[in-house]
């Protein structure tokens, strides 16, 4: 008998790759161990001590927040967990998405699951079996400050669980409690800390960030492939992407991008070498200075691709190590830390890494896009793509207009791709009577994100329609082995154009193959370049 897929939050290893895929495969269950059990019940009997010992410890024996100077007595604990809960949600606007609603959960599961925040097993059970049970609680999108962590979108999950709220089941919104019902789980009943302990964390943001840079990552390979089929038929020469340039100069992204074009374009025919052009200026050589329409090296947009590109490799793995360190963390407070023996005060709950990031990704997706607009442009125009037709209208000119309507979309998502990536990282306003008086929006800056990725997509799905018109106008017999397949990939999805038609859903198509990595298909086998 097969055994379902199972994943195993130990709060050390899961890694944003694998918090992707659980949250975008449903049948990928969460799967307990022992030690997992063992930690959560040794940190919930710490805490059950201190409380018999009449310690006071914030969110335990006090409330919280702008209240954070009011004592609760033992028997109002459980009345004053349930109204966090409730108080703090105030989320509004469209919802997030189910797969991104399932990384949150999964990633709050693994920091529950260190041991550090004194839930209950018996209700750290119940959350585990939401989430394996399909129980997908509703999270309006908007309202997060990300500094006591991800209060209101984690506080309904919390709702939920508590049969309040309402969630998604079986493909249905539901009144929460009819979802647990369903789902045959009883709901939570909270003592001290655990509403606290549910809500105070990073885990929303964290969880859609690990679905955007594994998103960032895949996008980022398949347009390096589709950089190489651009540098061809521009007639791009090849020295600048030479090895022994980038060893002078070795940022491990720019040498990585060199490689990766350099690789892929060593068995294309239609790609220039320099001792070609080199040989044909000689000739030229006169006593006299002269204007010749070729020249001895590309424009930027071309010759500067791993420089530019490179920060883009560089800044996505620092991400990818920040979100996998926020997904492996404890980050609410107080932490019950049985190693220590005592209650931990702290601010793990803040989410300015997360806000970070997510602005340094945001910015150079940007950047990558600013690229291939321009790259594009040279690709249609015609004073600059060399001999190809103007905006590769090759039948009919002039009555026939080619591509020359596909750039428009570019170059307006480009300008509002540009608009959105002002930080949001910065952008923090005092809350709650200054008690929270610096806050992150780390949610804000990954929904920022996700937008932009988005929007990115179809940017760079203008760039490869076009170098794929282009490559048919050129001679597809004269592309490297790896940008044949991409071609063929392309023209699965969009025909070759030599006729005016609406562009929209051939956009939509190849940005959709950017979406799913189904163009990472046509990578060469063992170029090391490509594997970060």
């Amino acid at each position: 008998m097969l055994q379902e897929p199972s994943i195993v939050p130990d709060g050390d290893t899961l890694t944003h790759e694998m918090v992707a895929e659980a949250a975008r495969n449903p049948g990928i269950r969460v799967r307990i161990t022992d030690d997992i059990r063992d930690r959560v019940t040794a940190s919930r009997a710490l805490l059950d001590e201190f409380v018999a010992a009449g310690r006071v410890i914030y969110g335990v024996t006090t409330s919280v927040g702008g209240f954070v100077n009011w004592l609760v007595p033992p028997h109002m604990i459980e009345e004053v967990q349930n109204n966090i809960i409730r108080n703090v949600q105030s989320q509004v606007g469209p919802d997030l998405d189910e797969q991104y609603v399932r990384a949150a959960m999964l990633a709050r599961i693994n920091s529950l699951g260190r041991g550090n925040s004194a839930i209950s097993l018996e209700n750290f059970e119940k959350y585990v079996a939401m989430y394996n049970n399909g129980v997908v609680p509703c999270i309006p999108e908007k309202g997060s400050l990300g500094t006591s962590g991800d209060l209101g979108p984690l506080a309904c999950i919390a709702l939920v669980a508590t049969g309040h709220w309402r969630a998604r089941f079986e493909g249905e919104v539901m009144p929460g409690a009819e979802a647990m019902r369903r789902a045959g789980i009883e709901p939570m009943k909270l003592s001290y800390k655990e509403g606290l302990a549910l809500i105070n964390g990073t885990s929303v943001m964290a969880g859609l960030a690990a679905c955007l840079v594994t998103d960032a990552k895949s996008l980022i390979k398949a347009y390096t492939l589709a950089t190489c089929l651009s540098l061809e038929v521009l007639k791009a020469k090849i020295m600048p992407f030479h090895p022994a340039a980038h060893r002078q100069k070795p940022h491990k992204g720019q040498i990585r991008t060199a490689d990766a074009i350099y690789t892929t374009l060593a068995d294309s025919k239609m790609i220039v070498q320099d001792a070609e052009v080199e040989a044909w200026l000689r000739k030229m050589v006169t006593n006299e200075p002269r204007g010749l329409d070729e020249q001895i090296e590309d424009a930027y947009s071309i010759r500067a691709t791993p420089q530019i590109m490179g920060p883009v490799v560089d800044t996505t793995m620092f991400v990818e190590q920040t979100v996998n360190t926020e997904i492996n963390s404890s980050n609410d407070n107080p932490l019950i830390v049985v190693e220590e023996g005592d209650a931990v005060h702290n601010a793990n709950f803040h989410g300015q890494y997360i806000a970070n990031a997510m602005d340094q990704l945001a910015i150079v997706i940007v950047n990558m896009c600013n690229l291939s607009e321009r790259r594009n442009n040279r690709i249609l125009h015609p004073s600059l793509n060399g001999d190809l037709p103007p905006f590769l209208c090759r039948e009919n000119p002039g009555m026939s207009q080619g591509m020359m309507g596909i750039q428009y979309a570019a170059t307006s998502l480009t300008a509002e791709i540009r608009h959105a990536a002002a930080p949001i990282s910065i952008q923090s306003l005092p809350s709650t009577g200054d008690f929270q008086d610096h806050v992150s929006f780390g949610l804000v800056a990954a929904r920022r994100t996700r937008d932009v990725l988005h929007n990115a997509r179809y940017i760079l799905a203008v760039e490869l329609i076009c170098a794929a018109q282009a490559a048919d106008i050129r001679g597809v017999d004269d592309l490297s082995s790896a940008t044949r397949k991409l071609h063929a990939l392309v023209r699965a999805k969009v025909p070759y154009l030599d006729h005016d038609e609406p562009f929209t859903d051939h956009i939509e198509a190849v940005a959709g193959m950017f979406e799913t990595g189904e163009l990472l298909d046509a990578l060469p086998r063992n170029c090391a370049a490509y594997d970060w």
